[in-house]
C-alpha cells in the first residue's frame, strides 16, 4: 500500500494543473474537493459540474465554477469525470452522459463496484474507485484508492492529487480491500463519535457538567490522535505509557478487557466488511 499526505503543492499537485475535470453531482463532497483544489490556488474555470438539485448548482456557482443540470454538457471535454453521487443513484448518473473510452472516470460512490461501472460505460474505460471518510471535508480525511489496469500512470497522478485536495492518499493493490477500508476508514468518524458520546455521558453522570464533559473528551481524542501519528510510538505502548500499575487508568482498562472491548469492536469492524461485500455484491445483480 503506497501513500502520500495531501497535494495542496509539490509535484502531485503539478500533474493536476490544466486539467478539466467535471463532477457528476455536487454534493458535500464535491465541494469539499473543489474548494480545497481552489484553495491551492487552481483556476475555477477548469471545473464543472452536472446536478439536477438547484440548490446544490447554486452551491458550486458560488465558488466560481460552471454547474449545469445536463451532466452531458458537464462533462464535455473533460480529462477527468468525478461520479460523486449516492450509491443508490449511481446507475441512472452513469446512463446520463456518455465519456470516451479513454477519458478517466473517479468513483467516489462507495459499493459501486468497478465491474458495475465498467457495465455502464466501457470495457475499455479507465477507472479510479476510491473510498474517503468525512473528515475529507475538513481536508483532514483519508483516501483509499484502486485502479484498473486501463488507468495509465499520469491518469494516476491526477487522480491522486485531486484527492489529495481533502487529506492523506493510498493506494489498494486490490479491489476487494476497499470494503475493509469502508468498514475501517470509512465507517471509522463513526466508531470514534460514538466512543466521545459515551465519555463524555461518563463525565456527565461522574457530575461534570455536558460543556466541561465535551471539551474533555474531545481534546482529549485530538491529543491522543496527534500522539499516535506524531510520536511514531506504536499503540500499544503509547497506552501503556498511560497505564501506571494500581492506578486509574489500570482500573478503567480492566474494565474494558473484562467486557471485552478489543473483540467487540473488532467484530464491528468485520460486520462492517461484511456488509460492503453485500452491497457490492447488490450492485452487480440482475
Amino acid at each position: 500500500m503506497n501513500s502520500t499526505d495531501g497535494a495542496g503543492g509539490g509535484e502531485a499537485q503539478g500533474n493536476a494543473s490544466g486539467k478539466r475535470i467535471a463532477f457528476i453531482g455536487g454534493g458535500n463532497m464535491a465541494r469539499a474537493i473543489l474548494q480545497g483544489l481552489i484553495d491551492a490556488g487552481r483556476n475555477p474555470a477548469c471545473f464543472a459540474a452536472g446536478d439536477p438539485d438547484p440548490a446544490c448548482r447554486a452551491a458550486i456557482q458560488a465558488l466560481g465554477i460552471r454547474a449545469v443540470a445536463d451532466n452531458q454538457a458537464a462533462v464535455q471535454d473533460a480529462d477527468l469525470v468525478v461520479l460523486a453521487v449516492k450509491p443508490q443513484a449511481a446507475r441512472a448518473a452513469l446512463g446520463s452522459f456518455s465519456l470516451a473510452s479513454h477519458r478517466l472516470l473517479l468513483s467516489l460512490c462507495a459499493g459501486l463496484p468497478m465491474a458495475a461501472i465498467a457495465e455502464l460505460t466501457s470495457a475499455e474505460q479507465p477507472i479510479v474507485r476510491c473510498m474517503p471518510n468525512t473528515p475529507a471535508l475538513l481536508r483532514a480525511g483519508v483516501t483509499a484508492l484502486h485502479a484498473n489496469l486501463r488507468v495509465r500512470p499520469p491518469q494516476r497522478q491526477l487522480a491522486e492529487a485531486l484527492l489529495g485536495a481533502l487529506g492523506k492518499t493510498l493506494w489498494v493493490e486490490e479491489e476487494a480491500q476497499l470494503d475493509a477500508v469502508t468498514a475501517l476508514s470509512g465507517s471509522g468518524p463513526a466508531y470514534f463519535f460514538y466512543l466521545m458520546e459515551a465519555m463524555t455521558a461518563a463525565g456527565q453522570r461522574l457530575g461534570l457538567a455536558p460543556e466541561l464533559a465535551a471539551t474533555l473528551t474531545l481534546e482529549t481524542a485530538y491529543g491522543a490522535a496527534r500522539m499516535a501519528r506524531e510520536t511514531g510510538t506504536g499503540l500499544a505502548a503509547l497506552r501503556r505509557s498511560v497505564t501506571s500499575p494500581g492506578g486509574v487508568t489500570e482500573r478503567a482498562m480492566a474494565s474494558l478487557e473484562a467486557n471485552d472491548v478489543h473483540g467487540r469492536l473488532a467484530q464491528a469492524v468485520e460486520l462492517g466488511c461484511v456488509r460492503a461485500r453485500e452491497l457490492a455484491k447488490e450492485f452487480l445483480a440482475p
